[in-house]
């Protein structure tokens, strides 16, 4: 309880410096949030524009930070600035249709899978590839909710401030998307 205290404390310093337009805050605050922001943005949006959504996100987090007034609440502001890039990188694709992958990506996955020989590795690449399917089947509402809680460990109450829905909401969606999940996997086979 003192460590998480103590945790809060320091950011509030931190963003208190970056209001300042302290760049060294800044980036000390980026080292910080961008495995979470990355992680979340990959879940919801794939690989293809990864570093430039990232970018997107930290821009808005710059340009934003001398609204923020309450700071203690930086984690949920912070994914809804994800959300809200997430879902206009979504908006985007739904009117200008991309390539499902491109040469790039097509060469990674082949030295990915002929550099692993291993068959538990090969598996565990299987296993996951099914996963991000299943999530893909997910309306981005309800794969948002699954990825900010079984992923991200955000809890109900925060995921229902950083939306701005009801907790109710939050609970159905995931009872919903882990359902769906659940469905897909069991349909390629997977035992659970």
């Amino acid at each position: 309880m003192l460590a998480e205290q103590t945790d809060t404390e320091n950011l509030i310093k931190l963003i208190k410096q970056c209001q300042k337009g302290d760049q060294n805050a800044f980036r000390l605050l980026y080292r910080q949030y961008l495995a979470k922001v990355r992680s979340t943005l990959y879940q919801l949006c794939g690989i293809e524009y990864l570093d430039d959504l990232v970018q997107e996100v930290f821009l808005r987090v710059w340009k934003g930070l001398p609204k923020l007034r309450n700071l203690a609440t930086f984690s949920t502001w912070l994914y809804r600035i994800t959300w809200n890039v997430a879902t206009d990188q979504r908006r985007y694709y739904a009117l200008n249709p991309v390539n499902t992958m491109t040469q790039e990506q097509e060469d990674i996955l082949n030295n990915t899978l002929s550099v692993s020989q291993d068959t538990s590795d090969l598996m565990q690449l299987h296993y996951q590839d099914l996963v991000a399917q299943a999530l893909k089947q997910l309306s981005l509402d309800h794969r948002m909710i699954l990825v900010l809680h079984d992923l991200e460990d955000i809890s109900q109450k925060e995921i229902s401030q950083i939306l701005g829905i009801p907790t109710g909401t939050v609970k159905s969606r995931l009872f919903y998307a882990r359902n769906a999940v659940r469905q897909y996997l069991t349909e390629k086979g997977v035992s659970l």
